[in-house]
């Protein structure tokens, strides 16, 4: 299962100037995203020599920035501070599209050509910053608003696998509000319907942040207070027996193109959780050669049968479509190895760094890569704009 991946030529086009890459936040995963956008969007699109890159760094406290030093990660490396205070907040114009001008009086009004989100997390890749570029009317990368808002929530996203026949793992879910007032029933209940070991998770946030795993009912407890310090929507996981993780970044519109199936290489009594991930490096093991990625070392293509790959394979483009996602994705599964059973476990809108590394193993470059990402969003705005948004009618004449 190592064969090449070939991107076929899309078929419309526009002259785009100027691309947008925003990126930062107010989430938890704000760090991530800038290197996301620096290392994965920004240096592939100034490679290409086509387009003018306008970084679009948005604070811890949400507000909006745009300098050239924002391409380079040393920026945010030493005193982001006294550089902020020095630029001043962007406006953003809203003016039959999305124009950026810096703060200050002789600065000159920029306008977007397309919109590149590299957010991850809360207020940015769960739909938010979708609904403010559909708005604008302009091509953005990426799922649309809807597909974004269910896939960064864990509990919607598995409802919309489980309508459409796909196999999900046991689960449950409550909100923190109803654990502060009443703890010992909730615990009773996810007790009663859910058996040791349990996977303890904020609804909306990604980067394993906030996961805990547990054995015993007072690792329970202590896991659902993480969770709620994150997250006011909680989600308890029955735990897979025979455990096999694997991940398909995934790309394009209504025709789809599958990455390689990867295997993050982890400890399996241990959680796959930020420090893991992005810190440590992974758990190298003895005598075996494994991909560096974004996710530390994993085997990569997935060294499993041909038909069990081809049913992870299957189950993640299931799950693409129904969520109707567009642009990017990476769906995660969990395998039970014994009974060869695939089950859909989450799905992130916007993969960290693009997941560029597995798609550099299936022979797509960087560069390839945002261009295809930045065709696709030219594209589904096309597609969109066939459909009428306005409807004529007499009926303020009457008051």
């Amino acid at each position: 299962m190592t064969g090449r991946i070939t991107i076929a030529k899309c078929y419309t086009y526009i002259m785009v100037k100027t691309v947008a890459v925003i990126f930062g936040g107010v989430s938890p995963e704000h760090d991530i995203s800038i290197i996301t956008a620096i290392s994965s969007v920004i240096r592939p699109l100034e490679m290409t020599g086509k387009y003018n890159v306008l970084p679009i760094y948005i604070s811890k406290k949400g507000n909006w920035y745009s300098d050239q030093s924002f391409k380079n990660i040393a920026t945010f490396q030493t005193d982001l501070k006294t550089l902020t205070d020095r630029l001043k907040p962007i406006q953003l114009i809203f003016d039959n599209g999305l124009l950026v001008k810096p703060q200050g009086l002789r600065t000159k009004a920029i306008r977007i050509d397309v919109a590149f989100p590299a957010m991850h997390g809360a207020m940015g890749e769960d739909g938010s910053l979708m609904g403010l570029l559909r708005m604008a009317g302009i091509p953005f990368v990426g799922c649309d608003m809807s597909a974004s808002a269910i896939a960064m929530d864990k509990v919607l996203a598995k409802q919309a696998a489980e309508v459409n026949n796909i196999l999900i793992s046991k689960y449950e879910y409550f909100f923190a509000d109803k654990f502060k007032t009443n703890p010992q029933e909730v615990i009773d209940e996810i007790i009663k319907k859910l058996s040791f070991p349990l996977f303890v998770k904020p609804a909306h946030l990604g980067s394993s942040i906030g996961i805990t795993r547990t054995e015993t009912k007072t690792e329970l407890e202590n896991a659902i207070e993480v969770a709620a310090f994150y997250d006011n929507k909680i989600i308890i996981e029955e735990a897979v027996s025979n455990l096999i993780e694997v991940t398909l970044p995934i790309i394009g519109n209504q025709e789809i193109t599958t990455g390689l199936l990867e295997r993050p290489m982890v400890d399996q009594s241990e959680v796959f959780d930020f420090d893991t991930k992005y810190l440590n490096g992974g758990k190298k093991g003895s005598g075996k050669k494994y991909t560096t990625g974004s996710q530390g070392y994993s085997e990569l293509p997935a060294k499993l049968s041909k038909e069990l790959y081809k049913q992870a394979v299957t189950v993640a483009k299931q799950v693409y479509r129904s969520i109707e996602c567009q642009g990017i994705a990476r769906i995660d599964m969990l395998i039970d190895s014994k009974k060869e059973l695939v089950y859909f476990n989450e799905i992130n809108p916007m993969p960290g760094s693009l997941y560029a590394h597995n798609w550099r193993e299936a022979g797509v470059s960087g560069v390839q890569l945002v261009e295809k990402l930045i065709q696709g969003a030219i594209d589904s705005h096309a597609e969109q704009s066939k459909y009428s948004s306005t409807f004529s009618t007499d009926f303020l004449k009457q008051f």
